[in-house]
């Protein structure tokens, strides 16, 4: 498994994750997960090593569960589950190409896992605001506004954690790529060490704006003490990540 060059796209539910994975999975040299009738052609989906997200809580929910999170140390992290995965995932993958593609939000929390079954790995991971992430995804998760941005925050602060450990890694912030779309492609595919190639896909520049006006509207319904209480709680930890709850 040591000379499969998988590249792994990560970040939570509803971050732009599988509008990149898309993008990408069109280059000639990539083969990724299409057509598999699973949600979004995740390759959580379609193997049998390690849980999906939906066993700890899925969307909101699964990096709560402390049992969610793999890295390298993992008792599943043996040359015999890199050879079952890559089993599994080769029956919809053209393993003849340069570079083999997945995606599945947990492995926000699983980089090292990951890079331990399959060491030429590289990531791409995926920033979005914490509102708009958490507001879309509300409609997977009764999980309230706190809680989501809160799941939001453990997840990329875990994966803060592991990203010394990781030898490739690429990060992008969603915000950039509506604005920018082809821009940051090119600057990905600069980090593969391949040749770009031009988005055909529609890319909505205003995507976040409808999250931002119910985080609004929300705000409305909060006293100012509320209010205080919730900056002080996240704001600092949000603006490591380049973001703000107070200004969007």
């Amino acid at each position: 498994m040591n000379n499969k060059n998988f590249i792994f796209v990560a970040g939570l539910h509803r971050s732009g994750t599988s509008l990149i994975y898309q993008i990408i999975r069109e280059h000639p040299e990539i083969s990724g997960f299409k057509n598999t009738d699973v949600p979004e052609d995740e390759g959580q989906h379609l193997q049998s090593v390690y849980p999906t997200a939906k066993v700890f809580g899925g969307p909101g929910k699964f990096a709560f569960n402390s049992q969610s999170y793999m890295d390298d140390a993992h008792t599943l992290a043996t040359e015999e589950n890199a050879t079952k995965l890559f089993k599994e995932w080769s029956k919809y993958l053209d393993t003849s190409k340069k570079y083999l593609l997945e995606k599945s939000p947990p492995n926000i929390i699983r980089t090292r896992f990951l890079q331990k079954l399959f060491p030429k790995s590289k990531f791409i991971i995926i920033l979005r605001h914490p509102i708009a992430v958490s507001f879309a995804t509300k409609k997977w998760s009764d999980g309230s506004t706190s809680e989501l941005i809160e799941h939001y925050l453990k997840s990329y602060e875990i994966f803060t954690e592991d990203l010394k450990y990781l030898n490739h890694w690429h990060i992008i912030k969603y915000e950039d790529f509506i604005s920018y779309p082809q821009k940051i492609i090119d600057e990905i595919f600069n980090y593969l060490e391949i040749e770009s190639i031009s988005i055909k896909q529609k890319i909505k520049k205003d995507i976040n704006k409808k999250y931002f006006l119910q985080w609004e509207e929300a705000r409305k319904n909060l006293s100012k003490e509320e209010l205080s209480f919730f900056y002080d709680k996240y704001e600092e930890r949000v603006q490591k990540f380049g973001y703000s709850l107070k200004n969007n």
